[in-house]
């Protein structure tokens, strides 16, 4: 089973995942958007994705807010291999499968 935390043993689903790739290089992103956060936002330090290779951390975290009231978090994991780049498509394929979403 594959997951996602901001805090250890709690669990998020993120609302939306832009993938991005670059054309001429093997870097890409990946941009998580999460409206509805189970973990304490003022602790959030990196989000971890754990599946049954191990664990792919990232700290690149924003909170978006309007009119002083939050109302998401937009997290970036970036990826400058090939094997990164796999290695995350993987995950999230598990991820996907665990949590029912599908991939487009």
């Amino acid at each position: 089973m594959a997951s996602i935390e901001f805090s250890p043993g709690i669990q998020e689903v993120p609302t939306n995942v832009r993938v991005l790739k670059s054309k001429t290089s093997s870097r890409g992103a990946a941009i998580f958007r999460f409206e509805d956060v189970n973990s304490d936002t003022q602790n959030i330090l990196g989000m971890t994705m754990i599946d049954e290779e191990g664990e792919l951390t990232t700290r690149d975290i924003k909170a978006k807010f309007l009119n002083g009231e939050f109302k998401a978090l937009e997290v970036t994991y970036e990826m400058s291999n090939e094997a990164e780049w796999e290695r995350f498509l993987r995950f999230m394929e598990r991820f996907s499968a665990s949590n029912e979403m599908g991939m487009a």
